[in-house]
C-alpha cells in the first residue's frame, strides 16, 4: 500500500514566526552570529523531504570562540556571583517558558525529527520543562562535610579544621543526538547550570531547531551571556573540535559507542571528565505467568515508539515457550494496526525515521536477516515517498550471534525467542556487549526482583518499559556507557570534590 505524506504546517504563531526565518545562527557569547565561513547546511522534515531552515555550519574557529565565551562567564561574577537560590530561579524560569511554548516546541520537534506530535506535546516537551525543575531544586543542595581528623602532628596549641566543597566542573561541552533532541538538550543543561558550569551545546545536525529555540528562550529568561552557547555543524568539525579542546573540562555524549570511543580518544589531551550515555539492545524476559493484557502492548510501546529511535528500545524479546506463541502473534497484530503518517497528522502513531540513511540503514538489517532464514512476521518494508518511514516490524526464527542481535538497529524492529528455563533466558539477555536497560514481566514480584538482581544493565523494569522521570538515574553498562544522568547522580557529573585542611 502506498504511503503518501502531506506537506502539513504548524499551527502556532510561535513555530510559524521561527520558521520564517530560515537562516539560523550560532549563539555565542549571548550574541546571534554566523559561522566565520559564512557556510550552512540545511535541516529537512524528515517525512515529506521539504526544508526547514538552513542552519550555520560551525567551524573549529566559531568552537573556539564559544569555549573562549563559556570560560569567560565562567570565570564572571555574573554567573560565578549568582547565589544558589537565584540560579535555582533561574533554571525554574526557563522550564516555565519551556511550559508556556510546549505547543510551538513540540511542532517545531515534529517537523525537524519526525516524530508524532503527541510524543512531543504530551511526553518529552514537558519533561524538558520537568529536568529543569527538578535541578532548580538541587542548586541550593550542594554541600560539603566537615571532617574529624586522627592528624596529630600539628604545632603545639593548635587544631585541625578539614571540610570538603563541592565546585562546579567548568566549561561542559554538552553533545546531543537525534532522537529526542529538546530532552536530552534538557538532560544535560539542567544539571549543568545547577551546579554552576557553563556549556557549549553542539545539538544533532539533523536536529538543531528546538535546541536553537531553547537558546532564544534561555536568554528571555535572564541567562547570563556565555553561559550557554550553541555551535551547529557536522560531528566531524564541530564536534571534533569541542571534544578536543585544551579549555574544555568536561564533555557530556549521547550517541553511538562508536563515537563515544572516539571521544574517550579525543579527550585524552587534558585529561576531560566524560559522561557517555551510549548504544543500547535491550532484552525484555517474558515469564509463563506474565499478565499478557499488560506485556503485549507495554513490549510493542518499548520498542516501536518514537519509530523504535530510543536507546533503550526492547528489540530483543525473550519469551517463555509456553506464552511465545501469544507474544509473537500480540506484537504483530500491534504493530499492524500503528498507522504511519506525518507527525503533524493528530490521527499519525508513528513517524519517519529522522532520514533517509537511517531508514536505509534499518532495511539493510531486515534484508540480510531475511537471507539468512529470518522470518518476518509484521512489517519488514520502508514506505512514503522520500522512503524514510519504515513499517513497524516483527521477526522471529533469529540467532543470538546475528548482526541484528549485536547492534542496535535504531528503528521500530523487535526479535522474539522463546526459552525453557531461566538460565538460558538470562543467558540470552546478557549475551550482548551493551548494557543500557532491560525489563521483566512476570506476576512474580520475588521472580522479578531476582530476575533484575542477575540482568546487567543500568536499568530494569518491571512490568513495564521506557518508563522516565528525572529522578531516576539513567545509565548504561559494559559499552553503553560511563556515568549516570538524572537523580543526585547526574548533579555529581558537574561537580569536583575539594578537600581543605587547615591548622588553626
Amino acid at each position: 500500500m502506498t504511503l503518501s505524506i502531506p506537506s502539513l504546517e504548524p499551527s502556532t504563531h510561535g513555530a510559524r514566526a521561527f520558521l520564517s526565518k530560515p537562516r539560523k545562527a550560532l549563539l555565542i557569547d549571548g550574541a546571534w552570529v554566523n559561522a566565520t565561513s559564512g557556510r550552512t547546511f540545511p535541516t529537512y522534515d524528515p517525512a515529506n523531504g521539504r526544508l526547514l531552515a538552513e542552519l550555520a555550519a560551525a567551524s573549529e574557529a566559531d568552537v573556539n570562540a564559544a569555549v573562549a565565551a563559556a570560560r569567560r562567564a565562567f570565570d564572571s561574577d555574573p554567573w560565578r556571583g549568582l547565589t544558589p537560590s537565584a540560579r535555582g530561579k533561574l533554571l525554574w524560569r526557563i522550564a516555565d517558558l519551556i511550559d508556556a511554548h510546549v505547543d510551538e516546541l513540540a511542532e517545531l520537534e515534529t517537523l525537524d525529527q519526525g516524530k508524532s506530535l503527541k510524543t512531543g506535546r504530551f511526553g518529552e516537551i514537558p519533561a524538558s520543562a520537568e529536568q529543569f525543575r527538578y535541578f532548580a531544586g538541587f542548586a541550593t543542595k550542594i554541600l560539603g562535610e566537615t571532617i574529624p581528623t586522627s592528624i596529630g602532628y600539628q604545632p603545639a596549641g593548635k587544631k585541625i579544621f578539614a571540610y570538603t566543597t563541592r565546585e562546579p566542573i567548568g566549561v561542559v561541552a554538552a553533545i546531543t543526538p537525534w532522537n529526542s533532541p529538546m530532552l536530552m538538550v534538557a538532560m544535560k543543561l539542567a544539571p549543568a547550570l545547577a551546579a554552576g558550569c557553563t556549556v557549549v551545546l553542539k545539538p544533532a545536525e539533523e536536529t538543531s531547531l528546538t535546541a536553537l529555540r531553547l537558546g532564544e528562550l534561555m536568554i528571555e529568561a535572564g541567562l547570563p551571556a556565555g553561559v550557554v552557547n550553541i555551535v551547529t555543524g557536522l560531528g566531524e568539525t564541530a564536534g571534533a573540535a569541542l571534544t578536543g579542546h585544551p579549555d574544555v573540562d568536561k564533555v557530556a555524549f549521547t550517541g553511538s559507542t562508536e563515537v563515544g570511543k572516539l571521544i574517550v580518544g579525543a579527550a585524552r589531551g587534558n585529561l576531560k571528565k566524560l559522561t557517555l550515555e551510549l548504544g543500547g539492545k535491550s532484552p525484555a524476559i517474558v515469564m509463563h505467568d506474565a499478565d499478557m493484557d499488560l506485556a503485549i502492548p507495554g513490549i510493542a510501546r518499548g520498542i516501536f515508539a518514537n519509530a523504535g529511535q530510543v536507546c533503550v528500545a526492547g528489540s530483543r524479546v525473550y519469551a517463555n515457550r509456553s506464552v511465545y506463541e501469544r507474544l509473537v502473534e500480540g506484537l504483530a497484530r500491534e504493530a499492524d494496526k500503528l498507522r504511519l503518517g506525518h507527525g503533524l497528522d493528530p490521527q499519525t502513531d508513528l513517524g519517519p525515521l529522522v532520514n533517509r540513511k537511517q531508514a536505509d540503514r534499518v532495511a539493510g538489517f531486515i534484508s540480510e536477516a531475511a537471507t539468512d532464514g529470518v522470518e518476518i512476521v509484521a512489517g519488514g518494508a520502508q514506505a512514503g515517498e522520500e522512503q524514510t518511514f519504515y513499517r513497524p516490524t516483527v521477526v522471529t526464527g533469529v540467532r543470538q550471534d546475528m548482526r541484528m542481535m549485536q547492534e542496535e538497529i535504531f528503528g521500530p524492529v523487535v526479535a522474539v525467542t522463546p526459552f525453557d528455563d531461566v538460565d538460558e533466558a538470562i543467558s540470552y539477555a546478557n549475551n550482548s556487549p551493551y548494557g543500557l536497560a532491560a525489563s521483566v514481566w512476570t506476576a512474580d514480584l520475588s521472580a522479578a526482583h531476582r530476575l533484575s538482581a542477575r540482568v546487567r544493565s543500568g536499568t530494569v523494569w518491571i512490568n513495564c518499559h521506557s518508563y522516565f522521570s528525572p529522578e531516576l538515574p539513567k545509565g548504561g553498562h559494559k559499552q553503553s556507557g560511563w556515568g549516570y544522568e538524572n537523580g543526585a547522580p547526574g548533579l555529581k557529573n558537574y561537580l569536583e570534590l575539594k578537600t581543605v585542611c587547615a591548622v588553626i
